[in-house]
C-alpha cells in the first residue's frame, strides 16, 4: 500500500536548520521507506504514545500513521530527541 506523505509546518522550520545535503538524505529516506512501509518503523512509548520514529543518520524523525497519510511531525537531531526538546 503506498502512502501520502504530508509534513507538518514546522518541518520546514527544522530542515531550515541542517545542511542542505542532510535534508536531500533526510527526504530521500522519507520518501523511500516511509511510502511504503511506515508501520515497520518503531513506535514510540510515555508521552509519545502512537508515534513512531524514522533513525536518519544522527537525526530522528517523528511521524504519526493517519489512514493512508504519513504525517512528518519533527525532524530533530538526536540530543534534541533524547532531552525531549521536540
Amino acid at each position: 500500500m503506498a502512502y501520502k506523505i504530508e509534513f507538518k509546518k514546522s518541518v520546514g522550520r527544522d530542515l531550515r536548520r541542517i545542511t542542505k545535503a542532510q535534508v536531500r538524505t533526510i527526504l530521500a529516506k522519507i520518501e523511500s521507506e516511509l511510502g511504503n512501509t511506515p508501520e515497520n518503523h518503531p513506535a514510540l512509548t510515555g508521552k509519545f504514545a502512537g508515534l513512531r520514529k524514522l533513525r536518519v543518520g544522527d537525526y530522528r524523525v517523528i511521524f504519526s500513521i493517519l489512514g493512508d497519510t504519513v504525517l512528518i511531525l519533527n525532524t530533530s537531531c538526536n540530543t534534541q530527541f533524547k532531552s525531549n526538546e521536540f
